[in-house]
């Protein structure tokens, strides 16, 4: 199914389906169709999907931090008047949505975490000293999965645009610094936000231990993992991804 972008008042974001929200996030070089899964399957099991398009790359250079997309996400949750939201995020996003909670835990009724960053950052922002070769890029883009066919021509080719547009790549190398700065180690144990991780087994981004880590720090959580899955679970495996998360979302009682 196919998702038109609604524009309203400075946000532009994707929304379906009634009942509690879930608002996704999305990572640094995440476009909102690596959703389409959760998207459908949520929003026609009694959930309302909203992914907002964050502003990576339209906020000033001194704004270009985990602080402010998170400022941003809960001016966005206010501006759509939600009281309480479930948060699933993947990769940034998964920060974003972890920095958030910290600030307000009591807009969070759940937080769903997947490859996220906030403990450990290996490629974000790196090795893009040969980013005019394509078939360098092409790589570092397939990297990303397990299986490598995942990372279709579409893919390969926003993130060879988006390495190469100067402004972009600046503001992105601002992220990767702004993510280490933001680390969240001290803050993850006072965080009773209930949490689920799901995580790809074969993650080369942010590896398994990454996910243990993040499972041992936080008071109230739940580590799940996909098998021959890296980076972006959502998109490798979206059936079972679905699956997981919608188990625990019932569970839970959310």
């Amino acid at each position: 199914m196919t998702h038109r972008l609604k524009k309203e008042n400075k946000y532009s974001y994707l929304e379906a389906g009634e009942g509690t929200p879930i608002i996704v996030l999305h990572g640094l070089m995440g476009g909102l169709s690596n959703f389409d899964s959760v998207i459908d399957f949520f929003s026609t099991n009694g959930y309302k999907v909203v992914v907002p398009e964050l502003p990576i790359y339209t906020m000033t250079l001194l704004k270009t931090n985990v602080k402010s997309f998170a400022k941003y996400l809960y001016d966005f949750i206010e501006f759509k008047g939600f009281d309480q939201v479930i948060l699933l995020g993947n990769s940034l996003g998964g920060h974003i949505g972890l920095y958030h909670t910290k600030l307000h835990p009591e807009k969070v009724k759940a937080l769903v975490i997947t490859g996220s960053s906030g403990l450990y950052e290996s490629a974000m922002g790196s090795g893009y000293t040969k980013r005019s070769d394509y078939e360098v890029i092409k790589k570092k883009a397939q990297d990303v999965f397990y299986d490598p066919a995942v990372a279709t021509k579409e893919i390969v080719d926003e993130v060879y645009e988006t390495v190469n547009d100067r402004n972009k790549l600046v503001k992105t190398l601002a992220i990767a610094k702004s993510a280490i700065r933001h680390n969240m180690a001290k803050d993850l144990p006072k965080m009773q936000t209930p949490t689920c991780i799901i995580w790809g087994k074969n993650d080369t981004v942010t590896p398994p231990d990454v996910a243990e880590e993040f499972h041992s720090l936080m008071p109230d959580s739940d580590l799940f993992w996909i098998d021959k899955c890296g980076h972006a679970a959502m998109m490798e495996h979206p059936d079972e991804f679905n699956k997981v998360l919608h188990s625990w979302l019932q569970e839970r009682r959310f």
